[in-house]
This record gives C-alpha cells, structure tokens and sequence, in this order.
C-alpha cells in the first residue's frame, strides 16, 4: 500500500499541488469488483482545499489515473454501516449515495478518521459520521513516516499535522523587532544568560514607568471632570434659550401654514376658472352652428350649383356639430341638450327637404329621357344618361350625408331611385332590342307590331314566334344542314333537295351576308350594352357612396327584397346597415335597374338562332370576348355575371345546333335511283368548318369549337359508313373513297389541329377503299382467267408442286391456252372500255376522281399481268404459252381509252 501510495502522490496529486494524506482500496457494492482508490488530499497552497479523489487503474496500461473528484465541504455522511462489528462496508453521501466495500476493516477506519480529522480542523462544518465508533473520532491515528517523491522533500505524519497547526509564524514587524534587539546585544547568541537577565532588567524599569504614569494620570482626570461639569451647566443654559426660541417660531409656523392654506385655495380657484373657461370654449367652438349654415339648411336653394354647395358645406358643419366627442358630464348640461335637440331638428328637416327635392329629380329625369326615346326609335344605340349623372353627381356629397346621419331616408332614396330607373330602363332597352330584331329580320316596326302579340302574352318562345310570323324568311324551322347544302354547288342541292323539303326556306336568306349582318348587329348590341352599365354602375358608386372594392366586415342578419326594393341589413342592435358589402349593394341595385337586360338578351339569341342555327357560332365567339373583357375588370360585376348567364344560354344553343347535325347526319335518306357521290353532310362539314375557322380565328372558346369538332367528325365518319352500306346504285367502296377522300381534303386544306388523327384515318380509309374497289372491278374483265389461276394457286396450296399443276386434267395446257384465246387483244381492250365507262357511271364528277381511278386499276393490272406470266412460268415451263397481249398494249388500250373519253 506504502508504494500505491508513492505512486500516487508522484504521478498524480504531486503535478497537481496536492498532498495525499489516506487512502483506501475499494469496490463497488453489489457489482462485478472492479478495484479502485478513494485518496483524501489537501492543496500546498492557500485557502487549502480539501478533496475526496477517486482514482482507477487504466485499461491500457498500468498507470493509475484520475477519474472523480469531491469536494469535501459536500460531503454530507458518513455511513460505516457497523459502530461494533468488524464491516468493510461504508457510504459516503454527496450529492447521490456512493456504496464502497474496503479491502479491509482497518483501512477503512484509518480512512474514516482522517476524513474526520481533516473536517474537524480546515472545514468547521458539521458532518454526520453514522455507525462510526466513538474511539476512532476521539483518538489520533499513530504516526507512520510516509514520504513523498524525494524531489518534494517532505513527510507527512498526523502529529506533523498537528504541530503544523499549532506553530504561529512570526510577521515582518516582529521579525524585525528581534532583529534589532539582537544587534544591540551582540552577546545574545553567545551568551544566553546574560541576554535573558538584561531583558529582565528593563521589563522591570518599564513595569515601574508604567505604575508612575498611572499615579500621574489622576490628576489630570479630576481638572477633566470639572471642566465637563461647567461644559454641563453651559448646555443647559443653551436648552433653555433653545426652548424661547421654539416657543417664538412654533407661532410663525402656524401664521405661515395659515398664509399657505389662503395661497393653494386661491390657486384651486384660479384653476378650477380657467377650466371653467376652457369647457365653456370647447362647448362654444364645437357646437355653436353659424347663422348662414342654419339658414341654408332651412331654406337653401337645392337647384342651383351655389345653393347645392352652400347646403353642403352646411350639412358638414351639422354634421360636425353632432359628432362632436363631449367630454364627461357635457350631456347634464342643460344648454348641451338644447343644442343637440335643435341640430336634431336641422337634420331631420334638412333630410325631408333633401330626399324630397332628389326624388322630384328622379321623376323629372324619366319624363325627361321619355321625350329622347323617339329619336332612337330607328337607330340601333341607346339614349345617353351621362348628362343626367353629370347633374345628379352634384349631390354626392349630400347623399353621403344623408348616409351617415338618416340611413333610412337614404335607403328610401335607394328604393325610389331603382323603382324610376328601371322602369326608364326598360322602355328604353326594350325599344332598343325592337330595333335590333327589326334589323336583324327586315321587316318594318308596323308590321312587327300587327304581328306581335301582347308583351305580357307573348314572353319568351311565344314572343319570337310571333314576331317572325309576317316573315316569309323565318317560317318554319331551319337546320344547320339545311342552310349548308343550299349553299353548295347545283349538283349538290338536286342531290339534297329531300332534306331542304324539310326546312321550308329560301338560299337567300342564309347567304354569308345575312350572317355578317347579324354579326354586326350582335356586337352593336352588346357594345352598347356594356358602356351603358359600366357608366352607370360608375354613377350608382359615386352617386350614393358605394365602394366597388371594399367590403364591410362584421355578422349581421341579412333581407334582400328585389321586388320590393329593400336592400338593406339589420345590425344585431336594430341600426339598419349596409348590405354585406358596398359592392353586393352595386350588384343588387344593378339587377333591380337591369332587370330586363337579361330577358331581352336571350330573347334576341332565340331569334338569331331560329334566323340561323350558324348565328350560335358568332353569338358564342362575340359573347364569350366581352365576358372575358368584363371579368377582366371585375369578375363579380353585374355586367360580368349577366353576360356570363347569357353565355351559358349560347352555349346551349350552339351545343344543340352540333347535335341538330348529327341527329340530321342519322336520317339523312339517299335516293335509289341515282348515284350517291359526295353526301350531303360531308359538303355540309366542309362549308361548317371553314365558316367556324373563319369565326373562331383567335377567339377565347377554341376549346369548345374543337369538342364540336370532334362529334361531328365522328357523326360524319359513322353515318358515311352506313349510306355506304344502305347504298344499292353505287358500291360501298366507290361511296366511301370518294367520300374520306372529301374530308381528307377538306382537313388537309383547313388544318384544324385538334383533327390531325381523324386526317390520318379519312386518308387511311379512302386508300383502303379506293384498292378495294380496283381489286373488284378488275375481276369483271378477265373473269375466265381470274378463275382459271384462282384454282392453279388453290392447288399448289394444297400441297401440289408447280410444275406438276400442268398435269391436273382441269389445269394442263389446253386448258391454259383455251382460256387464254378466250381473251385476244381486242377483248381486253373491249373489256376495259366497258370498266371505264362503268367506273365513270359509278364516280361523281365534282370529287374528278376517274383519272386517279383509272390509272389505279390500270397499275393493278399491269401487276396481275405479271403475276399471271410468273404463274405461266413456273407451273408451265417450256411450254410457250404466252397471254396474247402485252404490258405496253394494257398502257396502249387504258391510255387510248381515257383519251376517247
């Protein structure tokens, strides 16, 4: 342990400046024994700290290193776990409990007794030392010589411990002291007796210098008690001239205090009047309304732009006047509640004269325009109203008054307001579509009068029936097929003229200028349309104080009442308040002004549809532009939201004139008796096209042109396919090429992007069938021979070989030859003439097909030629049977034959 020990304060504590005074082998309880040391140590240097080390052998080598450290002043117990028997057991308590088995009984002792030692004389601090024996607290452990490193030159024992604590160092003064008591007694050292009787000496001469001091000293204490005495009798004297004095000053205090008391009430007074004085002013400056502001309330002139600008600037002042934050107790003064109940006054009758006086404005300005009407009976445009706003706007600020003082005259105002406009409105609008049917159909407004049935008789579908009934243009119902194959060439129409029997109308009147016509007058309509609600949806939120682009926030019960007017809102304490928002109002007061737009507008798209199913297209390209332009500026507006209605109803329409076609694709009836050529539907297709490629030519609902594309693409591809089949004067093949070869035309030249597969598959199908049809034909002229090489190439796929076929008794040479003399020259040419001449009974001359036809079967016969010679070649080798015309006579014979014709 001694050489544990050594180690310990060389290698570890020595570097620290730290003395090792116990140490004790432990482990810790419970656990696998891993062998450590707990070390008590004290630093070299002042303060001295005390500590409690844990120290553990490396795993890597054999050196011991420093692993914890406790201070000892946080040691709190120590548990020896037995008081009388022998237990190597202990705790110590820091700031959690460490359990420790010693490798003996007597280290753990001699480690408990230093811990003890070591709090007794540098801590002072009062640790519990549990199950500790009385003995081993009380006596010192034996002095055993435990030296340090000899590089320190140290030994540490208990008793050294001890006699370190007890040995006071001398300071510097009484070092120096000795010092010069030693120099004057040089003998000191030599001779110690002498030094020490020599001391004696003068202790004793000062002993006796000390007495006679003291005896001295007396005297001098008994000349100080008198003079304290006089000192005494000098204070009292003072006390009492002190006390006259405070008598005489306690009576100025109270005349001072009094003096004080007279200056703050005079200082509360003089504040207390210019507070007065303030009050007074404010109440005098905010709610004194000027003589003149009275009288134009009362009687200022609300016709002229001076009156109008004086009763406003009076009405602010009122205003003012009324909204004037009164300071506490202002509404208890009696001349306070005067002047409110007379402003209330002012208000109240300044308010009827105002609403009064704007709703004779409101009447005068419909008789006003009533009179304008009859100027625009013949022209297509609407009356102007901007003088009329221009007149109006000079009550703007009025009315904001108005708004924010009596909300529901404002709201009367409102109602009275839309009642006379929408009346005005309507007659005017209502004349203005008059004009643009009586434009759109041609006939005169007396005759449209004589025709038309009562308004209230005739709405919706009855009205527009009965207003094309003096027409002869408009009678009956007309479909888009109808119109196009009137307007297809001569052959076109004899070949249609069962379908046009169906619609009962003239080719005039579905020319591409009546469509132009219609499509000007459709954008007039809609150009004056637009201006006219946007100048006086302007007006209504300049005029009556609506923000178009704010809204009021806040949960309030809503009524709307169209019909009866009300636009109003009730706040949950009974003020009426605006609708949810200023720009709901401006919506809502636009439709009740506007009501008739909507009507009148569809009504006008009937027309044109039943004028012209085609007039959809336009109607749908122009309407969807200025719903676009509308929702532009503002998405939620009444222009914006009714044009979008009317959109959806053109929708319909142009949805239904794509389904009109189709269903007329499905009962379209071919005669019997004639050859079919290019269908009806099919030219029909062709002239819709380009008419809706000219129409929709960057036009915002390309979208909904290429949807009805693709439908009536289909419906034309299916019903070409079944006339073909119902066809008996011409063959399917010949009906359907000369038809898909129409429509692959017809895409090739028009381009339309979203048909580029349904171009691929019409060219794929005229193809198909244009071979088709030149395989069969070519059958008819050299049938013996088709036959004869039919029933040779039956037998080599049966397994016979080539040249054994001429030994077959129904193929040998003879046969061959026999068949072949049946066909000469001439008879080839003969029978390829009639195939010409049938061929072009079989085509339509407006497709001019023949020649593509003809050249067609001619290459197909040159190549069964061939495949005849090449079959004569390798079943009848040698035999020099050859067909009795060649390869240039065929291009002789089909050119001569083409030429003739």
């Amino acid at each position: 342990m001694t050489a544990i020990k050594h180690a310990l304060q060389r290698d570890i504590f020595t570097p620290n400046d730290e003395r090792l005074l116990s140490i004790v082998n432990v482990c810790k309880a419970g656990k696998k024994k891993k062998n450590c040391f707990l070390c008590a140590t004290v630093t070299t240097e002042r303060p001295v700290q005390v500590k409690v080390v844990k120290v553990k052998k490396s795993d890597k080598g054999d050196f011991y290193k420093r692993q914890i450290a406790w201070a000892l002043r946080d040691l709190a117990v120590v548990d020896a776990k037995d008081a009388v028997k022998e237990n190597p057991e202990f705790d110590l308590h820091f700031e959690k409990i460490y359990k420790w088995v010693a490798s003996s009984t007597a280290e753990k002792n001699a480690f408990i007794s230093c811990i003890w030692k070591l709090n007794q004389r540098y801590l002072r601090k009062k640790i519990d030392f549990v199950n500790v024996s009385s003995q081993l607290l009380e006596e010192l452990p034996k002095v055993t010589e435990e030296s340090v490193p000899s590089g320190e030159n140290q030994s540490v024992t208990g008793g050294d411990e001890e006699a370190v604590d007890e040995y006071q160092e001398l300071n510097a003064r009484e070092e120096q002291d000795i010092e010069i008591m030693m120099e004057g007694c040089e003998y000191a050292i030599s001779n110690a007796e002498a030094f020490a009787e020599k001391l004696s000496r003068e202790l004793q001469v000062l002993d006796g210098a000390n007495i006679q001091s003291i005896m001295a000293s007396e005297k001098q204490v008994n000349i100080l008690m008198k003079l304290l005495d006089e000192a005494l009798k000098e204070v009292d004297q003072i006390e009492l001239k002190l006390s006259s004095y405070e008598e005489m000053l306690q009576s100025v205090k109270e005349q001072m205090d009094q003096i004080s008391e007279s200056n703050h009430l005079i200082h509360l007074s003089n504040t207390n009047n210019v507070k007065l004085l303030s009050e007074i002013e404010f109440l005098v400056n905010h709610m004194d309304l000027a003589k003149g502001h009275i009288k134009a309330l009362q009687e200022g002139d609300l016709a002229s732009s001076r009156g109008i600008e004086a009763c406003t600037n009076a009405a602010d002042a009122l205003l003012q006047c009324m909204n004037v934050a009164l300071r506490p107790g202002h509404d208890m003064l009696l001349a306070v509640k005067q002047q409110q109940q007379r402003f209330g006054d002012l208000r109240e009758h300044f308010a009827r004269r105002l609403a009064s006086h704007l709703n004779n404005v409101f009447v005068q300005q419909g008789h006003d325009q009533s009179s304008t009407l009859a100027q625009h009976s013949t022209e297509l445009t609407l009356p102007n109203h901007h003088p009329f706003h221009r007149d109006l706007l000079r009550y703007a600020k009025l009315m904001e008054w108005l708004k924010s003082t009596d909300y529901g005259k404002y709201e009367g105002l409102t109602k009275n307001y839309m009642d006379y406009l929408s009346r005005l409105y309507e007659r005017e609008i209502k004349d203005f579509f008059e004009v643009a049917k009586i434009k759109m159909t041609g006939t005169t407004k007396e005759s449209k009068k004589f025709a038309t049935l009562p308004r209230k008789e005739s709405a919706g579908k009855q009205e527009t029936e009965s207003l094309h009934g003096s027409s002869g243009k408009l009678t009956g119902s007309t479909s888009s097929l109808n119109k196009l194959s009137v307007q297809s060439s001569g052959n076109r129409r004899s070949q249609s003229s069962s379908l046009l029997d169906m619609g009962n109308m003239s080719a005039s009147d579905l020319d591409v200028a009546d469509r132009t016509k219609f499509d000007k007058i459709f954008e007039q309509v809609l150009s004056e349309l637009e201006p006219l609600c946007l100048a006086e949806q302007d007006f209504i939120s300049k005029f009556f104080k609506l923000q178009q682009h704010q809204s009021i926030p806040g949960a309030m019960a809503e009524t709307e009442d169209l019909d009866g007017g009300t636009l109003s809102r009730q706040h949950p304490s009974g003020t009426p308040l605006p609708i949810s928002s200023d720009k709901d109002m401006i919506r809502q007061m636009m439709i009740k002004i506007f009501r008739c737009i909507e009507p009148e507008l569809n009504n006008l798209i009937a027309l044109g549809d039943k004028i012209d199913s085609f007039n959809s297209l336009y109607m749908l390209v122009k309407m969807s532009h200025h719903v676009w332009t509308a929702q532009n500026v503002d998405p939620a507006s009444f222009l914006s939201t009714t044009l979008g209605n009317v959109l959806v109803t053109v929708k319909r329409n142009f949805d239904k004139c794509i389904s009109n076609q189709i269903r007329q694709m499905e009962e379209v009836k071919i005669s019997k008796k004639s050859k079919v050529g290019i269908l009806p539907f099919v030219a029909e297709f062709e002239e819709f096209a380009g008419l809706a490629e000219s129409i929709f030519k960057n036009a915002e609902r390309r979208g909904d042109l290429d949807k009805a594309y693709t439908k009536l693409i289909r419906g034309v591809f299916v019903n070409v396919e079944k006339v073909a089949s119902e066809s008996q004067k011409t063959p399917r093949d010949v009906v359907m090429m000369e038809n898909f070869h129409h429509i692959f035309a017809t895409l090739s030249r028009l381009k339309i992007s979203c048909l580029e597969a349904e171009k691929k598959e019409a060219k794929q199908k005229y193809t198909d069938h244009l071979q088709s049809y030149v395989i069969y034909s070519l059958g008819q002229p050299l049938e013996k021979l088709n036959h004869f090489f039919e029933g040779v190439e039956a037998r080599v796929a049966q397994g016979i070989r080539e040249e054994e076929v001429s030994y077959q008794l129904a193929f040998n040479k003879q046969e061959l030859r026999k068949v072949i003399r049946e066909y000469p020259g001439k008879e080839v040419k003969k029978g390829l003439d009639n195939l010409y001449k049938k061929v072009d009974k079989h085509l339509c001359e407006e497709e001019n097909l023949l020649q593509v036809v003809w050249h067609s079967m001619q290459d197909e016969f040159i190549r069964q030629y061939k495949h005849f010679e090449g079959l004569i070649a390798r079943c009848y080798p040698g035999s020099g049977v050859t067909m009795e015309f060649t390869i240039q006579d065929i291009l002789d014979y089909c050119s001569s034959i083409a030429q003739s014709h």
